[in-house]
């Protein structure tokens, strides 16, 4: 009998043991198999994903060409010495005029100011261009980097009328590729890069965007400069962005931002009404500094001339409106001593046909001239043609 019960127990043990291994291992295995480290792995790789999509997707042509233009924009930080008189505090003093009359002489003091600017490397030999109000009279130039790094430049040569300066740094460099500012279309996408305020220290050049607001805006003279088919846009542009390119959205510079119009002479930020030069006379500009490298080319010629139109051909009793006319001239300039007259229109310059301000501009920009050179003007002036020579002169402080 206990043999009987000793085997039927460890029957049913077995029988017990076999279900409970049938029904717990599958499902022990099942969990042992549940695939939460490849779980894990495939949502982060989702996440990784998703992450490179949306960086992908707030990338676009602004942001690709932000990041061709930046390792070429510099900060241009330039020392300057300022001249001023001080007048003696005794001079409307008899008894000091009489005793001590030394003290009367006015002073002429110096004094040095610092100011920034902004410019970009046109070529990879270490070229930098800026405008000639941001570097005229400088007695040091240093070109700081995007990554810190900071270079002394040297002033190659700087057109005062024109308002456009050549800078050389010692080195190789990352350059930006010059657009062809004739054909900018109003509406597209314009993108300043600068040192606005002085906040490029040591870090990346500000960034603005807007569009191409017109083009062939004229503002001559302006404070004894030729601004002529200047590029509007409404990217903001604000002190120290001068210098600076102005971009297309292909990474092209079609333009160099110089001022802005505020319409308050108080007011001192951008309103979205800013100027750059056209790359177009950058370039032109350039080549002409660089052959007259070591000459004295800040010359002086003291007239403005406009183009003419059938009105104004007619106020003047001229019979086409082929050639420009004299619209301005300035006191005692080497225009009005070689006898240039209002309203004079040109006709030819050293033997060139003029026809238009854009020859006028382009003959202009072709000649060698420096201090001391001659123009040779042919002018009419009521019924007949005019010979007249101009000498050119050492513009005025």
């Amino acid at each position: 009998m206990k043999t009987f019960w000793k085997v039927s127990f460890w029957v049913v043990l077995g029988v017990l043991a076999g279900v409970l291994m049938r029904e717990y291992l599958p499902m022990h295995s099942a969990e042992q198999e549940q695939p939460l480290d490849t779980s894990l792995v495939t949502e982060a790789r989702a996440q990784e994903t998703t992450g490179q999509q949306l960086q992908t997707h707030r990338e676009n042509a602004i942001t690709r060409a932000v990041q061709k233009v930046t390792p070429a924009v510099v900060s241009v930080n330039v020392t300057k010495i300022n001249r001023y008189v001080q007048r003696s505090p005794f001079f409307n003093d008899p008894f000091f005029r009489q005793f001590f009359p030394e003290l009367f002489n006015d002073r002429i003091v110096e004094q040095p100011v610092e100011s920034i600017g902004s410019g970009f490397f046109i070529s990879d030999d270490g070229y930098v261009v800026t405008n000639e109000h941001v570097v005229g009279e400088a007695t040091e130039i240093i070109v700081a980097m995007a990554d810190g790094k900071e270079y002394p430049a040297k002033l190659i040569d700087r057109d005062r009328v024109s308002d456009i300066a050549l800078l050389k740094v010692e080195g190789h460099f990352p350059s930006i590729k010059f657009g062809d500012s004739d054909k900018v279309l109003i509406g597209e996408w314009a993108i300043a890069l600068g040192n606005p305020f002085g906040l490029f220290v040591k870090n990346q050049p500000t960034v603005t965007v807007g569009v191409i607001s017109a083009v062939n805006r004229n503002f001559s003279p302006l404070e004894g400069r030729i601004y002529e088919d200047m590029i509007q846009t409404d990217a903001a542009i604000n002190p120290g962005n001068s210098g600076g390119p102005l971009c297309n959205a292909d990474g092209e510079v079609i333009g160099m931002n110089t001022f802005i119009l505020t319409g308050d002479p108080q007011s001192h930020g951008s309103v979205g009404v800013g100027f750059a030069i056209p790359s177009n006379r950058i370039q032109q500009v350039v080549e002409k500094l660089k052959r007259r490298r070591g000459k004295d080319t800040n010359v002086w010629i003291g007239m403005y001339v406009s183009n003419l139109n059938p009105y104004i051909a007619r106020s003047l009793g001229y019979p086409s409106v082929q050639g420009v006319y004299v619209r301005r001239i300035d006191r005692h300039s080497p225009a009005e001593k070689a006898g240039v007259q209002l309203g004079d229109v040109i006709v030819e310059i050293n033997g060139e046909t003029i026809s238009s301000y854009a020859d006028a501009q382009a003959v202009i920009l072709s000649l060698d001239l420096r201090v001391g050179d001659k123009m040779r003007l042919k002018i009419w002036r009521e019924g007949k043609l005019l010979d007249i020579d101009l000498v050119l002169e050492k513009y005025p402080e």
